[in-house]
């Protein structure tokens, strides 16, 4: 008898969870329509009523949408917010940017957005397997192609805009009105050069009421009225350039101190520090020339992502010999070469003009379809 009363009360407990079991599905549906339905949109309330007496259910998206804030955060950035549209050229009217306006992009920058440091990304060989006359040739073709067409520009020695550069213009700068310094911003430019090629670039910046550094190791007219290198109270009047003994390094030192303003004891220094000594963000005009540094200086400015800071940039390119600790075959020269000016561009620099210097020879090579050096105007898109 006790076993029988133990085996029922076994299976009166077990037909009870049963039924509450069964319950529960029933009791949790009907709360989900109570609840959470009159909340849906009456769109998205797919099958909460019941038609023809048959149970309904709802279907509830968990996807996020975006917030009036965030659709308006990705409108700040003209570049950004239009980075996955078809891929225009710049179109210019009347000095303003049109709406929707782009520049090409690779298919590397459209990967990284933000600019940064970034190591340098060694390109593909031009052909099949190494080959100097592929290689120069895609070197050339890059170089000699501007990116973005400018309806108005300042050339050299210049300090008003025209609409079209003489045919002999060396250098120009892109003169779109939301490429230039706002009347209310300090406009700051920065000149490296030790032949006295800079006199126009220092002419038209100064004109323009920049404040000026003129760098030049050889010079004798260094900041402050006495030889030295010295930056400490030298903040630059607006349109007189401030001259300094001091030359662009580009090898990242191991172990270097925070750099101050004015505390700069090298003759020699990275243009990340010259900036923090002398109090400055940003660099809205550079011109430099340094006699085949600058694929290394280049390098430099890629990888610690100071290009960030640079609005317009004028460069002299070498190519007569491989440069300053580049080594290699004459095509992983080339190669190089070609990496560094990729890697300017995904940085956001776009080849505004180009012009060819004299001589056709590169790496010690008789090149005629090829100059020993070019200058390079290029524009920072992504400001």
């Amino acid at each position: 008898m006790r076993i029988c009363m133990r085996w029922c009360g076994r299976g009166g407990l077990s037909i009870r969870s049963g039924l509450l079991l069964l319950l529960i599905p029933p009791f949790l549906l009907a709360l989900q329509l109570l609840v959470v339905g009159p909340r849906l949109p009456r769109a998205a309330r797919v099958g909460v009523e019941e038609q023809d007496g048959a149970v309904s259910f709802s279907v509830i998206s968990i996807e996020p949408e975006r917030s009036s804030r965030q659709r308006g955060a990705l409108s700040r950035r003209p570049d950004l917010a239009e980075e996955k549209e078809e891929e225009t050229g710049v179109e210019v009217e009347d000095g303003k940017r049109m709406e929707g306006a782009r520049v090409y992009e690779d298919e590397n920058e459209m990967n990284s957005l933000l600019v940064g440091p970034r190591p340098l990304e060694l390109q593909p060989w031009a052909a099949d397997k190494p080959s100097f006359s592929a290689e120069l040739n895609r070197l050339v073709t890059y170089i000699t192609r501007p990116q973005v067409n400018c309806s108005r520009v300042l050339s050299p020695g210049l300090t008003q805009t025209s609409q079209l550069p003489a045919a002999s213009t060396v250098w120009m700068l892109c003169a779109e009105e939301w490429l230039l310094p706002a009347a209310d911003t300090p406009c700051v430019a920065y000149s490296f050069s030790m032949d006295g090629g800079d006199a126009d670039f220092l002419k038209t910046v100064s004109g323009l009421e920049c404040e000026v550094h003129s760098f030049d190791p050889s010079t004798s007219n260094a900041s402050g009225g006495h030889l030295g290198n010295s930056l400490a109270s030298n903040r630059g009047n607006g349109g007189v350039a401030s001259q300094h003994k001091m030359w662009l390094e580009w090898r990242a030192r191991r172990k270097r101190k925070q750099k101050t303003r004015g505390n700069l004891i090298s003759v020699s220094q990275t243009l990340a520090d010259i900036m923090a000594a002398l109090g400055h963000h940003t660099v809205h005009f550079l011109y430099v020339d340094l006699f085949s540094a600058e694929w290394r200086v280049f390098q430099n400015w890629i990888e610690s992502g100071t290009l960030h800071s640079v609005h317009h940039l004028v460069a002299a390119v070498h190519l007569q010999w491989a440069g300053f600790e580049v080594g290699g075959t004459d095509e992983e020269v080339l190669r190089y070469w070609f990496s560094v000016l990729q890697g300017l561009q995904a940085s956001g620099l776009k080849l505004v003009h180009s012009s060819a210097g004299e001589g056709h020879s590169v790496l010690k090579q008789t090149t005629p379809n090829a100059y020993s050096s070019y200058t390079l105007s290029w524009v920072n898109m992504r400001h």
